[in-house]
Order: C-alpha cells, then structure tokens, then sequence
C-alpha cells in the first residue's frame, strides 16, 4: 500500500510539474513574440514594458534563454533611441549568454545584428568578421534562412572593402540558400545588391539587367511594393546614367508615390534625391531645390545621415551667397560630428569585444576548474547514494505530512471565508430590511405630507427617491434556502422575469442535489443569475436566455448566454451591478468571465470551488 502512495505521489508530482513547465513555455514564446512585434511597430514603451516582464519571469524560472532574450529587447530599446553603441554592448550580452546554452541558432542572429552595426558605424573589418564567426555557428546546423542573410551582409561589406569579387562570391551564396528558403523577398534584396555593384562601378547595363530580373518576378508590385519601387528607382537611376532619361521621370514619380503611400520615410530621402539630381540635369533649379530640401528633411527625420550630407552638399551647390554657406557650413559640422561618432563607436566596438574574449578565456578556466569540482562531487555522491536514498524516504514521508497539514489548513481557511460571507450576508440584511422599513416608511410619509400641500413636482421627484432605496434594499437583501429550495428559488425567479417576448430556459437545475451545496455558493449563484437576466433585459434588449448549472468534483459553473446587442469589453467599463457580482465572486475565490461582442451577445461564466482554491478573476 506505502509503495502504491508513493507511486501516486510521484505521478501527480510529475504531471504537475510537466503542465506548470509547458504554461511557462507558452508564456515565454508569447512574450518573446510580442516583444518582436512592439520593436518592428516601433513602439518603444510596450518594448520596455514587455522587456521587464521578460526579466520578471527569469528570476522565477532561471531560464538562461530568457535572460538571452532580455539582453536581445535592451539592446532592441537602444535601436530605437539610436544610441547603437549600447545596443552593441547588450547584443554582446545576449550572444554571451547564448554562447553558455549553446544555442547556435541564437549566436549567429545576434552576430548578425553586431555586424549590421559594424557596418553602419563603417567598422567594416569588424563586421566582416563578426558575420564570418556568424558562419561557424550556424552553417553546422544549416539554417538557411539566416545564411542567406549573412551571407548578403558579407556581400555588402566586401563592396565597402573593394573585395567586388568576394561580394558576388557572397551573394552567389546568398542565392543559393534563398532558393532553399522560397523567399522572394529576400530574393529580390539580393538581385539589387548585385544590380547596385554593378552600378557603382559604371556597368549599367549589367545593373539594368539584374533589376529588371527583380521586377520580372511574378506580381511584385501588388505584393511587395516596397521592393518594387526599390528595384524600378534603381532601374531608373541606371537609365538616368546613360543618358536615357525618356521613362526615368515617370518611374521616379511612380516611386515617390509608393514611398508616400506606403509611409517609407527612411526611402524618401533617396527618391527626393533623385529627383533633385533629374531636375538639375534640365537646369530647372528650383524644382531640384525643392527636392533637395525635401530629401534633407526626411534624412533629419529618420537619421538617414548617408543622405543628409548628400543633400546638403549639393544644395550648397545649387544656391550661392549666405544660402550656399549656411548648407556648407552644416554640412561641415554634421560631417565632422559624424565622423567623432564613428571613431568613438569603433573604440567602443574593439573594447567590448576586448573584454568579451577576455572574459570568455576566464569562463574556459573558470569551466575547467568547475569540472573538476563536479568529478569530486559526483565522486561523493556515489559513495553516499545509501544515504541519500534513506534521506529521500523520510523526506518522501514528511512530504506527505506537509501535504496534508495544508490541505487541511486550506479547508479551515475556506470555512472561516464562508463564515465571513455569512456575517457580510446577514448585516446586508439588516441594511436592507433598516432601508425598506425605515428610510422607505419616511419617505411615504413625506411623499403623502408634499402631496397634501399640493407640491407634486417635490412629491413626485422624492417618489423616485423612495422607489431606488426600494430597489437598492432588494439588492441588498439576503436570500434564504431553508424555507425555500435553490431549485425553486431559481424557478421562481424565472418565472418572475419570463415574458413572451422575453424567454428563458435553464437546463441542468434539476440533475444536482443542491443540499449538498453551501449556502453561500448557491446564495451566489442565484444573485449572479438574477443580476445577468436584468441586465439582459435591461441593457441588452435581449429576447432569449440561456442559463445552465452545472457541478463537478472541484467546481460549480454558472453559464448565461444571451441574443441581446452585446457590448466590447475592451471600451465598456462594469457597472456597480457588475462590479459587485465580481466582488462576491472573489469572495469565494471564483473566477467571472465576460465575453461579449456588439451585435452578438454576452456570455457570462461563473466558476466557485467546492474546496476553496484560489483562481484569477478576470473579464474579457
């Protein structure tokens, strides 16, 4: 029998564990995602709100891929704030914690991400080199789709270096593993690398042909105008260079119109540019002005730096005087100041890279040392295996003995909140009955005097004085089970609010024995009841009620489902009605759900424990 329990116990133990361990998965992947989500919507506070929840749950779990992906959304943060070189430190962080989980997957991403902003603080052999580390984690495990983009990324950073031959080796790469991958967005960012090699070093018409092989791809304007508008604004550019300007002023336009529906401000700059550049080969200077102006403000606007010296650049050009100065002298400082920046972060690339090898030659020895320790430990616990077994089977017997002295401290607990709830019931009572005989009475006797001293405006406006202390001392008024049974209780309370063009049915009333049931449990229920039909007729201009009981092993269940208009529960806030029915359902350490949509319904759950466990309140 003692070996059954402990079997029993294990088991329960084990399931337990096991769902508790898949609800944190679940958690994790939807915090994880979220998080993804507010940085590519560029919604900073639900960034930084969903960061710290990511932080809360690995202090409770100690699960190092939380504390990679808490790293991940700080350096996310930074991202958004442009502050690249805390954004370096954090990626640093969270590709160090990855390293310790061996997580492959994880490393090459955040790899990825350092080059990327290598690359735009022009640390282009730091780049190069972080994106080739990325190769040795991930080529292993052949996740093409982040070879693919590594890949593109040593493309264009050996076009930076003037490596041309390795960047078309690179994205020859890329190609190859896009196909694997089917994706024709990245296809189409590859084909316009290449397209833009070939343009920067004067081959345009071999550029030509590789974005008109972009644009060849099927329904590309319908289904990624972004990359549309990238590869038909190089086109143009290509044709504009030859000197074949027929179609080049027309494919601009239709550029710019896309980048403006499409709200692409970082691309706004390099379209205006364009633009300006068209116009000023027609000498119609202020059109390209203008354009040049536009493309400043936007390059301001998105940090696009690249392009806000281009602009101001040849605006300086453009216009003479104090005009032409101004945009020098800006263009001066910005460039200076970009270049200080540029210096520091790669001083400050170089020191956390320093210090990240450095600190992962003292994890190598600190590892070594660790093993041997745990040799020595395991060494021990052979020797001591009797022991420990002895240990476990006192420790197995005083965990039942735990077991059962909170289960019994739960049972008394939840006996002395229903006797609570009897006290709170009972001076709700007396409150009522004090509010219908006595302030009511006063009031009738006063509506009677006014009437007589033919002051009916006063007398009727204290009759409905008099009418809600009525129905506020029924709501107040306790329902007793001892005279009355639930069943009729409730069949009567139907039958008070049944029309015939305002129905109810109930089902399961009469499978239960309610005797069985607390009183405060069933008091509960009625009054949840009585409070969803007024308002279904009340409010929800409902026709039809649906109310079924049911009760379980652990549980009671109150469902109410109505034809009414409905409400959206994200807008609407809870009545006092309401209100109250949630707070006598918490009283009972219940759960109240409200689903609800305009024009289809509401559908109230209530569920009460028979034995007191806790449960979340909650209303959607």
């Amino acid at each position: 029998m003692k070996n059954f329990l402990c079997f029993i116990f294990f088991c329960s133990s084990f399931l337990f564990s096991q769902e508790k361990s898949n609800l944190i998965d679940s958690i994790k992947g939807e915090l994880i995602e979220s998080g993804r989500q507010a940085y590519f919507n560029k919604k900073l506070p639900l960034l930084k709100k969903i960061t710290l929840q990511v932080d809360s749950l690995y202090q409770k779990t100690n699960d190092s891929i939380l504390l990679a992906k808490y790293f991940h959304f700080k350096a996310l943060q930074n991202k958004l704030t442009y502050t690249n070189d805390s954004a370096f430190y954090y990626y640093h962080q969270s590709k160090d914690v990855s390293k310790r989980i061996n997580d492959s997957l994880a490393i090459g991403r955040r790899l990825l991400s350092l080059a990327i902003l290598q690359r735009d603080a022009k640390d282009y052999r730091g780049s190069e080199i972080s994106l080739i580390e990325a190769l040795q984690y991930l080529e292993p495990i052949q996740h093409s789709i982040y070879l693919e983009r590594v890949y593109n990324a040593l493309g264009l950073v050996s076009e930076e270096l003037n490596q041309q031959k390795d960047a078309l080796k690179y994205y020859d790469k890329a190609i190859f593993y896009n196909k694997k991958n089917k994706n024709n967005i990245g296809y189409t960012y590859i084909i316009n690398n290449i397209g833009l090699l070939y343009q920067k070093q004067n081959q345009h018409q071999k550029a030509i042909t590789y974005f008109k092989k972009g644009l060849s791809q099927d329904s590309i304007k319908e289904k990624h105008p972004s990359q549309y508008a990238l590869l038909l604004e190089n086109l143009a550019a290509s044709n504009f260079l030859l000197g074949q300007k027929e179609n080049v002023l027309q494919q601009y336009n239709e550029v710019l119109n896309i980048r403006e529906k499409e709200k692409d401000f970082v691309e706004l700059s390099t379209t205006h540019i364009n633009l300006a550049d068209f116009y000023k080969s027609l000498n119609l200077t202020d059109k390209a002005l203008s354009h040049f102006n536009k493309a400043s403000q936007y390059a301001k606007q998105t940090y696009n730096n690249k392009k806000r010296l281009e602009s101001l650049i040849k605006l300086s050009g453009l216009t003479t005087g104090d005009k032409s100065k101004q945009y020098l002298e800006e263009y001066i400082t910005l460039n200076d100041s970009l270049f200080q920046n540029e210096r520091r972060l790669k001083n400050q690339f170089a020191k956390i890279r320093y210090e990240t090898d450095k600190k992962e030659k003292e994890n190598v020895i600190l590892k070594t040392e660790n093993q041997q320790k745990q040799a020595e430990i395991l060494y021990h616990k052979q020797q001591k295996t009797i022991g420990w077994l002895a240990a476990a089977v006192g420790l197995l017997l005083f965990g039942f003995s735990v077991m059962f002295y909170f289960q019994r401290r739960r049972k008394l607990l939840y006996q002395a909140q229903l006797q609570q709830i009897q006290v709170r019931e009972h001076e709700r009572k007396q409150i009522a009955k004090s509010l219908h005989d006595e302030v009511a009475g006063d009031l009738r006797l006063l509506h009677h005097k006014l009437e007589k001293s033919n002051l009916l405006e006063e007398a009727q406006k204290l009759d409905a004085v008099k009418e809600n202390v009525r129905n506020l001392s029924h709501q107040l008024s306790s329902v007793s089970f001892n005279k009355v049974s639930f069943k009729n209780q409730i069949i009567n309370l139907v039958s008070d609010y049944f029309e015939p063009n305002f129905k109810i049915k109930v089902n399961g009333l009469q499978n239960y024995n309610w005797t069985k049931v607390d009183n405060s449990i069933k008091r509960l229920l009625y009054l949840s009841a009585r409070e969803s039909i007024q308002n279904c007729k009340k409010h929800a201009k409902a026709s039809k009620v649906i109310i079924n009981f049911s009760v379980h092993k652990k549980y009671v269940h109150l469902g109410i489902i109505d034809d009414g208009i409905g409400f959206d529960t994200k807008i609407s806030k809870k009545g006092i009605g309401l209100q109250n029915l949630q707070e006598r359902v918490e009283e009972l350490n219940g759960t109240l759900t409200i689903n609800s949509e305009v024009g289809r319904g509401t559908q109230t759950d209530i569920q009460i424990p028979l034995n007191g466990w806790t449960n979340k309140n909650t209303f959607s």
